[in-house]
């Protein structure tokens, strides 16, 4: 299970260090693509195999289905670090993400994601201020803390 968050910086060659924390249980290879919210998703390899079936299996004619199938795919790339610990991530879902320098790094249960520190910390922010709420909704989905 990942968890906590990191602040790691962008070289001039689009790599950044994934937590050491977080290294064994990414595996040596995984997927990295576009997440929500302009964020980047990296999955080992297990858990991508996963939600490819789960994908795999949203009916192909809604149009909603598509899009998002389309979307998620689109931007996936499979990955592997380096000795150092990093990963090269393509410009492509570094424009997405609007990765440049400063970046903040999640463990986010069964998934890594990957921020610009800028869009983390104002998603934090309101996010954090809306938090009893968010909390409330889930209750109605039958989730207790």
């Amino acid at each position: 299970m990942f968890m906590g968050e990191h602040q790691h910086s962008i070289d001039e060659k689009g790599r950044i260090i994934i937590p050491a924390k977080f290294r064994d249980d990414l595996g040596s290879q995984f997927v990295v693509t576009r997440g929500l919210d302009n964020c980047l998703f990296v999955y080992p390899m297990s858990e991508w195999s996963i939600l490819e079936q789960k994908l795999k299996s949203l009916p192909l004619m809604k149009s909603d289905a598509r899009a998002f199938t389309r979307f998620f795919f689109s931007g996936a790339t499979e990955c592997e670090l380096d000795k150092q610990g990093r990963v090269n991530l393509p410009g492509n879902l570094r424009e997405y993400a609007k990765l440049d320098k400063d970046c903040i790094v999640l463990g986010v249960t069964n998934r890594v994601e990957i921020w610009s520190k800028s869009i983390w910390e104002g998603y934090f922010q309101q996010s954090e201020e809306t938090f009893n709420e968010i909390a409330e909704k889930l209750v109605d989905l039958d989730f207790n803390f």
